[in-house]
């Protein structure tokens, strides 16, 4: 199979700033063919923020593509804010979106955080759902935090582990989490950063399978807003009522069409995760790529996210 390439970068490209809250603003994105299927992207983190690539993995002439920075990241303000911001208020948001902009049903497209948000939204709203088509699979499970914050990824990259363990006291690192963010929400902007590097450059030195140093510099440059938000989220179980919520409630996806795409060698969501989620969704589609890690930039990763939504937008003909 040949190997799919991003579409050309799209530069009319409608703004919009929805009112969420007393608190938040959000930015959202509008582009593609206004006539087309509507199709949510959903950006990982949580915290990380939309980019100009994210618009291309749908065809512009088919997709009305729809993207958003959720609260705290990106260019919503206010950025890097903490309050007022669960999972439940991006479920919400999303609502809140999919109704300013008069979309009756969309396909939702998330990777990572972008997965957590994208099933969470499904299990609430089914009956607003197209298509779900899932990448790099995180179910929020303490199991999976643990492996990568506190012991498990470590093994594997011992030596971005000791730059990322490095602004903890021996004595605190028995809860890393903890630890760093006592840190991120510091009253002081020196020890907040310096975590934040630190928290983000981790992340961003196990995210591909083979390195990356632009993909590094991208995680360095976002570093306050992924550090406080990510951590404020896995402190408090990504407000989740119970541990393995979306395992639990993924009979309410049995309706919709999905796609579960994920790297063998994902070291920040463990490929586990994939077949876990599989398993309780015995209707989707999964494809394993067998040379790629967690990003979705990566070649494998990035032409299987485009062949899905190739795939069905041949299906909506």
């Amino acid at each position: 199979m040949n190997e799919k390439e991003f579409y050309p970068e799209l530069t009319r490209v409608k703004t919009y700033s929805i009112k969420v809250s007393e608190l938040h603003t959000l930015y959202v994105e509008e582009c593609g063919n206004p006539k087309g299927i509507p199709a949510l992207f959903l950006h990982g983190g949580p915290g990380a923020g939309i980019s100009m690539n994210h618009r291309r993995y749908f065809d512009p002439q088919k997709y009305r593509i729809i993207l958003f920075d959720q609260r705290g990241a990106g260019k919503s303000t206010p950025y890097a804010e903490l309050k007022e911001n669960t999972l439940w208020d991006l479920t919400h948001d999303i609502e809140t979106i999919r109704k300013k902009l008069h979309v009756d049903k969309w396909l939702v497209f998330g990777g990572s955080w972008g997965s957590t948000l994208a099933l969470t939204y499904a299990i609430q709203n089914p009956e607003k759902v197209l298509h779900l088509i899932v990448r790099g699979i995180f179910l929020c499970r303490q199991e999976e935090i643990r492996w990568f914050y506190q012991s498990g990824a470590h093994q594997i990259f011992p030596d971005a582990w000791a730059r990322y363990e490095k602004v903890i006291p021996e004595h605190e690192r028995h809860d890393m989490l903890s630890a760093f963010y006592k840190r991120l929400t510091s009253e002081t902007k020196a020890v907040r950063l310096e975590a934040a590097k630190a928290w983000s450059q981790w992340e961003g030195s196990t995210i591909c399978l083979k390195p990356s140093e632009e993909t590094f510099q991208d995680f360095t440059d976002i570093a306050v807003s992924l550090a406080r938000i990510e951590c404020h989220y896995f402190m408090h179980n990504c407000f989740f009522p119970e541990d393995n919520y979306i395992l639990k409630n993924a009979y309410r996806l049995s309706k919709i069409s999905t796609d579960i795409i994920h790297g063998r060698y994902d070291v920040v969501c463990p490929v586990k995760n994939a077949f876990d989620l599989k398993e309780k969704m015995p209707h989707a589609k999964l494809k394993i790529i067998a040379d790629s890690g967690h990003a979705a930039s990566e070649p494998g990763i990035r032409s299987a996210l485009i062949e899905a939504t190739d795939n069905f937008a041949r299906k909506k003909r």
